[in-house]
This record gives C-alpha cells, sequence and structure tokens, in this order.
C-alpha cells in the first residue's frame, strides 16, 4: 500500500492551522469571560438605580437595618481585599503591584476627601448646595469606574473570585445609590435627575469592566488598583458609618460579612 508523503509545506500549514484554532479558542474564552464580567456589572449598576428609585418613591429605609447591611459589607469587603484581590495582584505584579494598591487606596481617599467630603453611605437628610451633590457625583464616578475593573480583573484570575467580588461590591450599590439621589434631592434637584446620577454610577461600573479589556495599564494594574480601593471603602468608607454606634448588633454584623466570604470562598468552586 502507498504510503502519503506529507511536505514541509503541508507540515508548515497544518501547524498554522492548529495554532490559529488554538488562538481562535482563547479569544473565545477571553469573550465568554469579558460577557461574564460585563453581566455582572450591569446587575451590580442596577442597584445603584434600585436605591435611587426607592429614595424618590419615598420608601422608608430602616436605619438599624441600613446600618446592619453595611456593616456586613465592610467585613465581606476587607476580607475579599485582604485575602484574595491584593494576594493575588503580589503574587501576579510583586512589589509594583503594592505599590499600586496604595495607589488605589490614596486615589480614593483623594477624592472622597476633595470632590466628596459630604458623602456617606445612606440617605441625606440636611438641605445642601448643588455643588455638593455634583461633587459627591464626581468622586463616585471614579470609585463605580473602580468597581468596574475590580470585577473584570476578578474573573480574570478566576470565576469564583469574580463572583466573590461582584457580591461584595453589589453589597454596598443599593446604599450608594440612595446616598446619591438623596444628596440630589438635598440640594433641590428633580427626582428624574437624582435618578440619572445613579444610573451614571451604574453606566461607569459597566465602563469599567469595558475598558479593562482595552487599556493596557488597566489590565495590568487593575487587581491590585481593586484591592486598594475595596479596602478603602471596606474599612475607611463603610466602618465608620457604624463604629461609634452602640449595640453588639452591628459588630455581629461585621464578623458574619467575613464569616460568609469565608464560607463562600471554600465552596466556590476555582
Amino acid at each position: 500500500m502507498a504510503r502519503a508523503v506529507v511536505g514541509p509545506r503541508a507540515r508548515s500549514n497544518a501547524v498554522r492551522v492548529d495554532r490559529c484554532h488554538g488562538r481562535a479558542s482563547l479569544d473565545d474564552g477571553r469573550l465568554n469571560l469579558d460577557l461574564t464580567a460585563l453581566g455582572y456589572a450591569i446587575i451590580a449598576g442596577a442597584a445603584n438605580i434600585v436605591g435611587a428609585a426607592a429614595v424618590t418613591a419615598r420608601t422608608r429605609w430602616s436605619e438599624s437595618g441600613l446600618d446592619a447591611l453595611l456593616a456586613f459589607s465592610a467585613g465581606f469587603m476587607v476580607s475579599v481585599g485582604l485575602l484574595d484581590l491584593i494576594p493575588h495582584a503580589i503574587e501576579e505584579g510583586g512589589s509594583r503591584a503594592a505599590f499600586m494598591v496604595l495607589v488605589g487606596y490614596l486615589l480614593v481617599h483623594l477624592t472622597q476627601h476633595t470632590l466628596a467630603p459630604h458623602f456617606h453611605f445612606g440617605e441625606e437628610k440636611h438641605a445642601v448646595t448643588q455643588a455638593v451633590g455634583w461633587s459627591a457625583l464626581a468622586g463616585l464616578l471614579l470609585h463605580t469606574f473602580i468597581d468596574g475593573v475590580a470585577i473584570a480583573s476578578g474573573f480574570a484570575v478566576s470565576s469564583a473570585l469574580g463572583i466573590l467580588v461582584f457580591f461584595a461590591i453589589m453589597l454596598h450599590k443599593v446604599p450608594e445609590g440612595v446616598a446619591i439621589s438623596s444628596l440630589f434631592l438635598a440640594a433641590g434637584a428633580s427626582r428624574k435627575r437624582a435618578v440619572t446620577a445613579a444610573t451614571a454610577l451604574a453606566a461607569a461600573t459597566v465602563a469599567g469592566v469595558l475598558f479593562t479589556g482595552v487599556v493596557g495599564p488597566l489590565a495590568r494594574h487593575g487587581l491590585a488598583l481593586a484591592g486598594g480601593v475595596t479596602l478603602y471603602v471596606g474599612a475607611s468608607n463603610l466602618v465608620p458609618e457604624f463604629q461609634a454606634k452602640p449595640g453588639w448588633r452591628l459588630p455581629v454584623a461585621f464578623f458574619a460579612g467575613c464569616a460568609i466570604y469565608l464560607l463562600a470562598r471554600q465552596l466556590l468552586p476555582g
């Protein structure tokens, strides 16, 4: 029986086809990953709008319930930042990643204290100027943009980390929507404009995912930046909201946030 002889050119073409198929598979995987992160970012952003809608519809929030949610969120966010985001970032980038963690922390600290000094999670009950509302929105746009970067960076490491980061972000999205919309209402803005402000925060979250996929520095340092921002929001934004309030319920809620994070970390695959 005659054997077919495969020449060098045929072998070269076969290798090229295999590489193309491999590259296509990687591209398909990246596309699925991006779409997954994008879907979670849209859900997280929608929570901003839910919070705003609740305020503009004059739904009353239980102050003690909101405090418990913030305490739980703080425990979860501090845990995911210290145990997952920052260690993964340093493992990938070394000392440069540690520096970018600090940059993320300082960046949000700067914007919170210059653009949004009056911002706090929860409903604003005192009259403020329009400048306060707009400056708070400007500061929060950066924060929510990094939320999107965090979601995209988490899914780039693993589905489990992406889901944990999403959940950590989701927990403070409704109080964030409540805060920005009530600030706009306290400044005399219409209900429509208050909801629009929260919608802008939702759009910034989605934009964070999209930009992470195309902007080189975000792709390289997104995990480290997200670690610094997550640590700031959990430890420096949320904890001061409830740490001076008496009682045992809020510390329990904080530790419950840490415990649920650890449990979810064990249960989620990969």
